[in-house]
């Protein structure tokens, strides 16, 4: 079986901020917002991990992105985080061309936190209705 965090961290030397291992089976990477879509591809084509789902956060450092990966075959869980601190003009290129899952979580966290997903296909409201006002996003900290 593939040792997913040595491959990693062999792939991406110096790309990966941090590592937080919480457990034998969660771990958590940091990288820089224009090194999610390589790190993705890597993860999920070359090391075949399941792509769960994306998840975005409001913080006081800006919004935090995390895409949440499976390796079923050890049971472990692979996020990859990032932070966006421009929070005036969040964004971060997009993954759904590496895997069309991705496109509606990306919809999703633009619509709700305002980040713009460079590349995505459609980004269009998903959730919210056509007239929501523009530049409110309702996971926001103080925007809605």
């Amino acid at each position: 079986m593939i040792d997913v965090l040595q491959e990693i961290k062999e792939h991406f030397q110096d790309k990966v901020l941090t590592c937080d291992e919480r457990s034998s089976r969660r771990i958590y990477l940091d990288f820089k917002p224009e090194d999610i879509p390589s790190a993705v591809k890597v993860i999920f084509g070359e090391l075949k991990c399941r792509f769960c789902t994306a998840s975005g956060i409001d913080t006081p450092q800006g919004i935090e992105i995390l895409y949440h990966f499976s390796q079923d075959a050890s049971g472990k869980i692979i996020s990859l985080r990032t932070l966006i601190a421009d929070k005036k003009h969040p964004e971060i290129g997009s993954i759904a061309s590496l895997f069309p899952a991705a496109e509606w979580i990306e919809r999703e966290i633009w619509e709700l936190l305002g980040v713009n997903f460079k590349g995505h296909p459609n980004l269009k409201h998903l959730l919210l209705i056509d007239e929501w006002p523009e530049g409110k996003y309702p996971l926001r900290k103080g925007s809605s």
